[in-house]
């Protein structure tokens, strides 16, 4: 397993990192728990949640199936950096959701008794809220971290101009502020490049890259398709996208096959180089799916391969890519 930084902390993370968020609803308890115990097998020592997954009518929380199992072996909480978010509706009435103060604690005392633990390690706004200003969020971390509820606070799809609001907020209280942005980044989805990136970069916040195979369509979907194992992809959203990229798709999965590489591998790779990535989240929903991934830290994309990938999934501005302006002004 390789290791880095989360951002500008001295914490240090595996780089994958294991999305759970299939944990209940697509993966049963039982094979959940076999997940996560090959995950710290493999040396992967950051677990990705949320106080909202596995929470519909029907389905098991996954914080819930995540405590039962650190509840199995202390050892396994202190092996695991371990991330949860806040912001999503989890009750009735007006104050469900969002960062205000009152929601923050009511909702960080239900994930830590769910997921069994007394701290979270990386507490992320699942969102930006812009109605509850920075002075109320900060201050509100400040509370949990004084508590020794939280370590370290992340975000979760902000824009750039949000992680910089985020900074000088946290800047004026002196407090660390956000180690950690996540944010949807893959080969055919590059916006980030243009604002968040940059921003995280010159703040020094991890950027973890979440739909990393944009939602399989990067893992290979044509041939699987084409042998019968296609898992994903085959209706509603995704149905439209393979339809809408059929021949970029094509095109993208024969140069993996020229280069000998699993595309679902070329994707991760392809993350794993850009700078200012921890890591991107993987989210198998089987012990064998996690095995595979594993296998994109040996990949190692050379020059060409990256010119070609940036061929076929052109970065996003007329100017040939890069941050902002200069990726579409002088």
């Amino acid at each position: 397993m390789e290791y880095t930084r989360l951002g500008r902390s001295g914490l240090t993370v595996s780089r994958l990192v294991l999305g759970t968020m299939n944990f209940g609803t697509e993966t049963d308890e039982r094979e959940s728990h076999a997940v996560m115990q090959r995950a710290h097998e493999h040396g992967v020592n950051f677990f990705d949640t949320a106080n909202v997954y596995g929470t519909r009518p029907g389905e098991t929380s996954t914080e819930e199936i995540i405590g039962r199992w650190f509840a199995g072996d202390p050892e396994r909480r202190e092996r695991t950096v371990l991330a949860t978010k806040v912001y999503l509706p989890t009750g009735s009435g007006p104050n469900g959701g969002g960062l205000s103060a009152l929601h923050v604690r009511r909702a960080v005392e239900a994930s830590l008794k769910r997921l069994r633990t007394d701290r979270i390690d990386l507490y992320q706004m699942h969102h930006v809220d812009r109605s509850t200003p920075w002075e109320e969020v900060w201050e509100a971390f400040g509370v949990l971290r004084r508590q020794g509820k939280v370590l370290y606070f992340g975000s979760s799809n902000f824009a750039g101009w949000h992680l910089a609001q985020a900074q000088e907020a946290a800047r004026e209280r002196h407090f660390l502020g956000l180690v950690a942005e996540q944010s949807r980044y893959n080969l055919m989805t590059r916006w980030a490049e243009l604002e968040v990136l940059p921003a995280a970069r010159h703040y020094g916040i991890g950027v973890i890259p979440w739909g990393p195979l944009n939602g399989g369509l990067l893992a290979g979907v044509l041939r699987k398709r084409r042998e019968g194992t296609a898992a994903r992809g085959g209706g509603g959203h995704s149905a439209a996208a393979l339809d809408a990229h059929r021949g970029t798709l094509e095109a993208y999965e024969e140069l993996c096959a020229r280069a000998g590489a699993d595309p679902a591998h070329v994707g991760l790779a392809w993350l794993l180089a850009q700078e200012g990535v921890t890591g991107p989240i993987i989210g198998p929903r089987t012990v064998g799916q996690l095995d595979g991934a594993l296998a994109a830290l040996e990949l190692k994309p050379d020059a060409e391969l990256l010119a070609e990938l940036d061929r076929l999934f052109p970065p996003p501005g007329p100017n040939g890519g890069g941050p902002a302006p200069e990726a579409y002004a002088w």
